[in-house]
């Protein structure tokens, strides 16, 4: 069967036309219902719909399009059942309280989800495109398919898995502002981002075979690296702009502030890494200098109550009334009082 030619032969420029389509139906609903349910359902069924379409297009399917098709299908379709699931029994999503009766801020996180979609598909998109299925392909099975399959699957345990812990933890009303510390949670802050990573530099290193294995050359040859930007992008939205930078400090700050068990919070977080699992015993004991480098918490995800608190603390406040005492006293005695 022959491939579909569809306005370019990498796919991009149909993927991108119908991710905005796909965002702006929902879109239209989420604000004139004011109904925030189907936001991050549109996100995660968007990726399996551009994984479908693309390898229906693609004519010819090989081993290799058709796992890392599914793959992202399966990631996607999870994350987005999860998270409608999620919506469903909280009601409403606290990120849009600023911006769901406004159409211009509402509309520029839909803008945002629809560039994240379709970056995030390339590895796919551009696997599934005429300009690579046009070379032939190595068997899968290679080195670089085998790694890949097993990443994929510990990253999708990884976030599924702990997904379904946190909820349930958080689900009971004893743990009612606890710190999360069990399954998962207890060798990694955030399993669930260190799996989404995972799993989609996997799927880029399965989709990638054909060039590492020297199949596909020119022009392809640089489409298919290129799409390294899809797992990328998804890291440094995790880690600096979405994910880790709105949780860490921020909830450590509030923590801290409502007295919300902040201490069992800091000891928390003084023996479990930010990202990377590793044991709590030896995440513990290592030196500042490697858990703010190698390890990833960096300085902007740290809460420094004296720096970062805009809460005075009862030594700040008595020092600050012996100050004032003592201005007093200085104030009388010049007055000769």
């Amino acid at each position: 069967m022959a491939p579909v030619h569809a306005l370019d032969d990498y796919y991009l420029a149909i993927t991108l036309l119908i991710t905005i389509a796909y965002q702006l139906f929902f879109f239209s609903i989420a604000f004139s219902l004011k109904f925030d349910k189907l936001t991050d359902f549109a996100g995660g069924t968007n990726f399996v719909v551009l994984a479908i379409i693309t390898l229906a297009f693609s004519g010819t399917q090989n081993a290799r399009q058709i796992v890392v098709s599914l793959f992202m299908m399966a990631w996607g379709a999870r994350l987005s059942g999860f998270l409608l699931f999620r919506i469903i029994k909280t009601g409403k999503d606290d990120r849009f309280d600023d911006k769901r009766d406004k159409f211009f801020p509402f509309l520029g996180f839909w803008v945002f989800q629809m560039f994240w979609v379709w970056t995030v598909s390339l590895p796919v998109t551009i696997l599934n495109s005429p300009n690579v299925t046009k070379f032939d392909q190595p068997a899968f099975g290679t080195g670089r398919d085998i790694a890949g399959v097993i990443l994929w699957s510990i990253g999708f345990i990884a976030e599924s898995v702990s997904d379904v812990q946190k909820y349930i933890f958080r689900s009971k009303p004893e743990n009612k502002g606890k710190v999360c510390d069990v399954g998962f949670f207890t060798w990694s802050r955030h399993p669930n981002y260190f799996g989404e990573i995972i799993m989609q530099f996997a799927i880029f290193m399965i989709a990638v075979s054909p060039t590492a294995y020297g199949y596909v050359t020119g022009q392809a040859f640089n489409a298919q690296y290129a799409a390294i930007l899809g797992p990328f992008f998804l890291t440094l939205l995790l880690m600096f702009v979405s994910g880790l930078t709105l949780q860490e400090r921020p909830g450590a700050k509030k923590r801290y502030e409502s007295g919300n068990h902040w201490e069992s919070f800091k000891k928390y977080t003084e023996r479990t890494s930010i990202l990377i699992p590793l044991p709590p015993q030896l995440y513990a004991h290592m030196p500042t200098i490697l858990k703010r480098t190698i390890f990833l918490e960096f300085p902007i995800y740290v809460f420094d109550p004296a720096k970062h608190s805009d809460k005075k603390t009862h030594d700040d406040n008595a020092a600050e009334s012996g100050e004032a005492g003592q201005g007093r006293e200085s104030r009388e005695q010049l007055n000769g009082n």
